[in-house]
């Protein structure tokens, strides 16, 4: 059988604990005055900010609080061109690193962010390279720091949606799990479970290959069997660690191979509702197994992507099954141990399902999933994760 595939990352990864003392010496050269982002938690990014000051790296601030939305990206940019900053420092979750991706695309290109958007916008290509951008997160779930799509809010037509582009993957990603010694356990399980989540699948998508494959299987394994212990222990410096790179493994497959249902029905939800993208997933993950499970025995049982959940049950159960139900229940009891809220927790009500499929249908996520799924398919999942 033939093979052909790619394989895009940012140009340097620098993993390890205590590696964010490597960022000034990285953004050195990169300009005259940075552009530092940083989110809800901004002592998070204190280490961050003292280190460029001793090194007289010149830099403003601008903080990100909650999702990014065409206004604040907009803004951020507008405040950005003020400042005379010409590169960009994100310090702090997903939507910190997405704004920062967004943010370093138009610094340099001209026009504005409807320009480039998907969707809802016109789509243009970006021409010109991105602003130099490091990307220091200090959670462990999107892997946005070594992805090439900024996912942005739009409140006026109740969707998320992308800005994309392989010049938008950020030039440096430091991944430093000390950073994410002080999430608390909600956070910790909302975005671990985001991390296991793109693992998956990417693992069982109609567009893997075998890099993905190898970074999901070591992946998927280290965030089964950290996740609990992180959000039981804050502090235990070996799950933070594992768990930081289960997060970069799946911001890697992100970026080369293709998702699935659950985004493609947690990108209307969240446009929807005010629901965290993590506590979604891990509310849709399981039942969309099983859904994918039960699709692909009655109706393609010679699909690869039955072996596929095979070796996914065994990694989830550590190697005592193969039975591809088996890793759906070990899901559903990790994500009970978790304490994720149901959709009616967030709001979702059965009235909103027909948008939500309709949505879910067209999004891009969807077409990685293993088999099409029926609308009826879809209701039984948005009913299961709704009880």
């Amino acid at each position: 059988m033939q093979m052909m595939f790619e394989f895009t990352t940012p140009s340097q990864i620098i993993f390890g604990q205590g590696a964010v003392k490597q960022a000034p010496s990285l953004v050195e050269h990169w300009g005259c005055k940075a552009f530092v982002l940083v989110g809800n938690t901004p002592q998070r990014a204190a280490f961050l900010l003292k280190q460029l000051h001793l090194t007289n790296i010149p830099f403003s601030i601008y903080e990100v609080r909650g999702e990014p939305t065409t206004t604040l990206v907009t803004n951020a940019v507008r405040t950005a061109r003020e400042t005379d900053s010409d590169f960009v420092i994100s310090c702090g979750g997903g939507s910190v690193m997405d704004t920062g991706k967004a943010i370093a695309a138009l610094l340099t290109n001209s026009g504005n962010l409807f320009d480039y958007l998907e969707v809802i916008g016109h789509g243009k290509e970006i021409s010109h390279p991105a602003a130099p951008h490091l990307a220091i997160p200090t959670t462990a779930g999107t892997g946005t720091e070594v992805t090439r799509n900024s996912v942005i809010l739009s409140p006026d037509h109740h969707v998320k949606v992308s800005m994309r582009s392989r010049s938008m993957l950020p030039t440096a990603a430091i991944v430093d799990p000390e950073l994410t010694l002080s999430m608390p356990p909600h956070l910790t399980a909302f975005t671990g479970l985001d991390a296991l989540t793109q693992l998956i699948e990417a693992f069982v998508s109609n567009a893997s290959n075998p890099i993905t494959d190898a970074l999901c299987r070591e992946g998927i394994q280290r965030a089964a069997r950290f996740l609990f212990q992180a959000f039981q222990n804050s502090d235990d410096r070996d799950a933070r660690e594992n768990m930081s790179l289960a997060s970069l493994f799946g911001g890697l497959v992100l970026a080369n191979a293709k998702l699935g249902v659950v985004h493609g029905l947690a990108a209307p939800l969240g446009g929807m509702f005010s629901a965290p993208h993590g506590a979604v997933c891990g509310c849709l993950l399981p039942h969309v197994m099983q859904i994918n499970i039960q699709a692909l025995l009655s109706r393609a049982q010679n699909s690869p992507a039955l072996s596929r959940y095979q070796q996914l049950a065994q990694i989830l159960t550590r190697g005592s099954s193969t039975d591809p139900m088996d890793g759906v229940i070990m899901l559903k009891d990790l994500c009970g141990r978790l304490q994720i809220p149901s959709l009616t927790e967030f709001g979702v009500d059965s009235e909103s399902f027909p948008m939500l499929i309709e949505k879910a249908k067209a999004a891009s996520s969807t077409r990685g999933n293993p088999i099409e799924l029926t609308t009826n398919e879809f209701l039984s999942i948005l009913n299961a994760a709704s009880a």
